[in-house]
């Protein structure tokens, strides 16, 4: 059965940063109300706490371990323009939950260049279903990449 069937997803378009039109791939309800608040609970996948741009909430999102190249760390979305990209882009600083520690850390967006080349290395290295995601939004520019760096 084809990803679709399983997990329907559809893409969406939206005012991107500086005002251009950027994409998302947007989830269905149930892996957004079910599953999504379960791996948070229990634990089993890296969690990003980060404050919300208009509620000023801690949210809690459960996403893939960061992408370490050339022995640094980057938060890649291969969803788009996705809630937790804006709100971070806002906040500029979240924390990881990774295996059981909570790790505070500065973000700092990429552009350009450096941008492209991360998530082309991401591209060629994922093994998870992002992949898929990537392939439903083929230009660059929809992914936001983040450099992140650990803080005190």
């Amino acid at each position: 059965m084809p990803p679709e069937g399983r997990l329907a997803m559809s893409t969406e378009t939206i005012a991107g940063p500086e005002g251009r039109p950027t994409h998302f791939v947007h989830q269905n309800a149930l892996v957004r109300r079910v599953l999504n608040p379960l791996a948070v609970r229990v634990g089993w996948r890296t969690v990003l706490y980060v404050r919300g741009r208009t509620s000023g909430r801690r949210l809690a999102v459960p996403m893939d371990p960061p992408f370490e190249w050339d022995g640094t760390r980057y938060l890649v979305s291969p969803l788009g323009e996705t809630h937790w990209a804006r709100n971070l882009r806002a906040a500029g600083e979240g924390e990881l939950r990774l295996r059981g520690h909570l790790e505070p850390f500065r973000a700092i967006e990429l552009h350009g260049e450096v941008h492209d080349a991360i998530l082309g290395a991401y591209a060629s290295t994922i093994t998870c279903g992002c992949r898929e995601y990537l392939v439903k939004l083929p230009d660059p520019a929809d992914h936001p990449v983040f450099r992140i760096e650990r803080s005190a």
